[in-house]
């Protein structure tokens, strides 16, 4: 692990490696802990929440995953981080909603279906001005940019999608863009990414475990 840590380090430069952690076992984010690591994604509430409540508190946790507006309250009234994946007004509401009954501000970015396809998760791009112009006016979330999952597809069909994603970075104004996984991260680099979300190329293959 320490070997693949130093090597994508070195390939990110100053752009923050997220280390999603799902379906890992809290000694393996323990590992990655040890070696510098602070930043952690997962996907699924009910993992995150348990990972939470057992692992160091200055963990930054990272929820990247669809996120249920039922749920919502389970990680904000927690130590939650920054939440990638808000694809919807609605879910941008509820976030606020609770983030005012617990008394804070929560770090959101906007996940953007940048394929446009509405089997995906994200938001749709024809809808992007209405969730971004909401998300500003809510007091208690605080929106710092936007996120994306690159298209299965070529390397020059990724780079279109990532380079879409920094076009729109600095349409709406916004500090970061989030993209970039262990099949792609190098080209989301090339594209100036301010996140990378890496799993596999830290942990190892994944084990996965039914949705909730």
């Amino acid at each position: 692990m320490k070997e693949s840590i130093e090597l994508i380090k070195s390939e990110i430069g100053s752009a923050t490696l997220v280390a999603v952690s799902k379906t890992k076992s809290n000694d393996a984010i323990l590992e990655a802990y040890s070696l510098g690591i602070r930043d952690f994604g997962e996907n699924y509430v009910q993992e995150l929440i348990k990972k939470m409540d057992t692992l160091p508190q200055d963990i930054r946790w990272h929820m990247i995953g669809h996120l249920q507006t039922n749920k919502v309250k389970d990680i904000v009234k927690r130590n939650i981080y920054l939440i990638e994946s808000v694809g919807s007004i609605k879910l941008a509401n509820t976030i606020n909603k609770e983030a005012i009954k617990n008394e804070k501000t929560i770090n959101i970015l906007i996940e953007v279906n940048i394929v446009n396809d509405p089997n995906k998760t994200g938001c749709m791009l024809e809808d992007l001005d209405d969730l971004i112009n909401e998300s500003k006016t809510l007091f208690n979330i605080n929106l710092l940019g936007l996120m994306a999952i690159g298209p299965k597809g070529s390397d020059e069909e990724i780079n279109s999608s990532f380079k879409k994603m920094n076009e729109l970075k600095k349409k709406y104004n916004l500090k970061l863009v989030s993209m970039g996984m262990s099949n792609d991260y190098k080209i989301a680099i090339k594209n100036n990414t301010d996140i990378v979300r890496i799993g596999s190329k830290i942990f190892g293959e994944r084990i996965y475990k039914e949705k909730e």
